[in-house]
């Protein structure tokens, strides 16, 4: 039977390929737009993500994300570290500002200040240099990607000079840093350095980095840090989550994303629908042979699925190459897309959705098979 099944189905190229092109592009839409999505979510929790193996994050109550805080204090943290529990806490400056590389392009900037003496918070992936270097005098790390779209195709080492509103800063080390989510370049420096480069009022204190000694429970010492000083406190992995929460609330990302993905389903939907059922009628007569010799409904129906499987297998292999190519392409070290990627769930998702999908979409064209008569196949 599935042979026949085959033969029936191979017998007519033309529509074959409009069932395998409506699967397809359904597949790269959403496979390429859910993992865009996953790698602008990503991006906005980078920033904790690449502080390591900080505990806590302290900052001011009305902060609600790593990308947008309310500047406190230096008091707070000197109150921080007092709390009990608190193996240490180092401050972080984190500010956006434009910068531009002598001879080079201006590019916008995000500029972290760790603390100068533990480097708390700082990125752990060097390439050239270390933390250590950046107690030299107006020194300053800056990620590969954006030294090589502040110099493109000049040799990636340090010794150029940076300019921070209208202040000189002499590149030191090149770090490999996660990609921001609204900044072209990232810069590390030391926090009092980094403090003059923005012009700021009294309160320069982005966040407060909480370490909490083995075997004490982070949670304990972070209720603890609000009931002393009145700040908020989040572990780490909470406050990237409440990051990503807060994008999907507050900005039309989601929306725009799932309008995508909705329309490329309802296409998909629309072309496999259509062209299946001009190929069930066009094919009718040979069902109809088919019940002449026996076959009961159900073996017809195993028949039909048997093709939708084909076709669906055929398609989603083909629009998940294509999107895996998309992302190959495109995730070049300069481009905006870099670090995008297909997570491995998400082909699975998009098999479930366009198969949900196909069998809605072909469940018309399937009846017609089922009540089709015998004597059909006798009709002149």
């Amino acid at each position: 039977m599935r042979s026949l099944a085959l033969k029936i189905l191979f017998g007519d190229r033309a529509k074959l390929f409009g069932l395998i092109a409506g699967v397809a592009f359904a597949t790269v839409l959403i496979t390429q737009q859910g993992g865009l999505f996953v790698g602008l979510m990503t991006r906005v929790q980078n920033v904790i993500a690449d502080a390591g193996d900080v505990d806590i994050w302290v900052m001011d109550p009305s902060t609600e994300q790593v990308n947008l805080a309310k500047p406190m204090r230096y008091a707070q943290l000197l109150k921080v570290r007092g709390v009990p529990g608190v193996a240490s806490a180092a401050p972080l400056f984190k500010a956006n500002l434009p910068v531009r590389g002598q001879g080079g392009k201006a590019r916008t900037a995000m500029l972290l200040g760790v603390d100068n003496t533990t480097y708390t918070g700082i990125t752990k992936r060097f390439l050239i240099g270390s933390p250590v270097n950046l107690r030299q005098p107006d020194a300053i790390a800056i990620d590969r990607v954006g030294f090589m779209r502040l110099w493109p195709g000049e040799p990636v080492k340090p010794g150029k000079i940076l300019e921070l509103n209208d202040r000189r800063a002499k590149i030191v080390a090149i770090t490999d840093a996660a990609a921001a989510f609204s900044a072209q370049v990232i810069l590390h420096t030391p926090y009092n350095r980094a403090s003059k480069y923005v012009p700021h009022g009294r309160n320069r204190l982005s966040f407060v980095l909480v370490k909490v000694p083995t075997g004490i429970d982070p949670k304990i010492v972070a209720a603890e840090i609000e009931q002393r000083t009145g700040l908020k406190a989040e572990l780490s992995q909470s406050f990237s989550e409440a990051t990503v929460r807060y994008y999907l609330k507050n900005t039309g990302i989601t929306i725009n994303f799932a309008t995508t993905i909705i329309l490329g389903i309802v296409v998909g939907m629309a072309i496999v629908g259509l062209t299946f059922s001009l190929f069930v009628n066009d094919n009718l007569k040979h069902y109809a042979v088919l019940k002449a010799l026996g076959a009961t409904n159900f073996r017809l129906a195993k028949l039909v699925a048997y093709q939708i499987a084909v076709v669906t297998f055929i398609g989603f292999a083909i629009g998940t190459g294509v999107a895996a190519a998309f992302f190959e392409l495109v995730s070049s070290p300069t481009s905006a897309l870099r670090g995008f990627f297909i997570p491995w769930w998400m082909p699975l998702i998009t098999l479930a959705v366009m198969s949900l999908s196909i069998i809605l979409s072909t469940s018309i064209a399937l009846r017609r098979v089922l009540v089709v008569e015998a004597a059909t196949v006798f009709r002149v």
